[in-house]
């Protein structure tokens, strides 16, 4: 009697433990938020704030944290190359909820897709080929994916909490190429390419959205090292001589109108790898409601009450009857 006892409780305990894993794992969002969310997303442009690698590996977002660490991620762009860079533009061309995360491919993703009628073949006397035409093998897939993780199930969330959790790899709110870029670069680079300023070690990219490209490059090679000078300005302006190894400025020259040469070889700014933004660079903008009022037309103040003008009166003619 005990052992039967025994083995029911066991069945009870078993039976409770796996109903609670199947909640875990099924997705509490509601219908309305999953909608909302498959309606904002599917087909939505938005601009990079990172890099993503191009292949089948991409990124993955949990508890705020971006992963592969810089390290790997470095790997994997020096081996396949970045599919998009800060700044970019670019398309989600699928969203997916899945159990415990939400998947969004960038133009395309990572893996080339067909359409059905492509793998159709058909043949005459021996000779076949493809109603849709031959695919290409040159046109390799560019896209790639970020995943936003969560633990068990996706939880309920609006459309505005989903964006917050993408923030340190899409921007959904800037209007041009180059404000997306300044909001995923370090407040100091941010700064000095607003002043168009270029600081020892920038990348190649901060000084073009600082500067423009250079109108004049010079190749050179010291000992085994090859380095390039852009030089920007002509006299009798100033003209920086911005020495670039790499993918590092390491020396910035400036030759003033007066004859003076100011020199600066000292590190003005560490990258430590692929720029990443980081929640912290958010800032709180007031978002203004939309209004009918003229520019510079003043809003009623609360409690007032608006001024309606009432057409006067029509006083009615009197009938004076059929003429005689």
């Amino acid at each position: 009697m005990r052992s039967r006892l025994g083995f029911f409780l066991f069945s009870i305990c078993l039976l409770s433990a796996v109903s609670s894993a199947d909640d875990k794992s099924s997705s509490q969002l509601s219908e309305q938020h999953r909608i909302d969310l498959i309606r904002t997303f599917n087909s939505d442009l938005v601009f990079i704030r990172t890099q993503f690698p191009m292949g089948k590996v991409g990124l993955t977002i949990k508890d705020g944290k971006i992963s592969p660490d810089t390290q790997k991620l470095n790997e994997l762009l020096a081996i396949w190359g970045p599919s998009v860079k800060p700044g970019d533009r670019a398309m989600i061309t699928r969203f997916d909820l899945k159990n415990d995360r939400m998947h969004f491919e960038i133009n395309g993703g990572p893996v080339k897709k067909t359409k059905w009628y492509q793998h159709i073949q058909v043949g005459v006397n021996g000779a076949g080929g493809t109603p849709g035409g031959t695919p290409d093998p040159i046109n390799n897939p560019r896209g790639s994916y970020v995943d936003v993780v969560f633990d068990h199930h996706v939880p309920d969330l609006t459309v505005e909490q989903v964006k917050q959790m993408l923030w340190p790899v899409f921007d959904f709110d800037s209007k041009s190429p180059v404000e997306a870029y300044l909001e995923s670069v370090p407040p100091k680079v941010k700064e000095a390419i607003k002043n168009h300023q270029v600081l020892v070690g920038m990348n190649r990219e901060m000084v073009i959205y600082s500067k423009g490209r250079p109108p004049k490059k010079i190749r050179e090679k010291d000992g085994q090292t090859d380095y390039e000078d852009w030089i920007y300005g002509e006299p009798p302006q100033d003209v920086d001589f911005v020495r670039v190894v790499g993918d590092e400025v390491i020396r910035v020259e400036t030759m003033k109108v007066s004859g003076e040469k100011v020199v600066r070889d000292q590190k003005e700014v560490e990258l430590g790898g692929p720029t990443v933004a980081s929640a912290a660079q958010k800032e709180n903008k007031a978002v203004k409601a939309p209004t009918l009022r003229r520019p510079g037309e003043e809003a009623p103040n609360n409690g007032s009450t608006p001024v309606t003008s009432t057409p006067p009166p029509i006083t009615p003619v009197p009938n004076s009857g059929p003429p005689q």
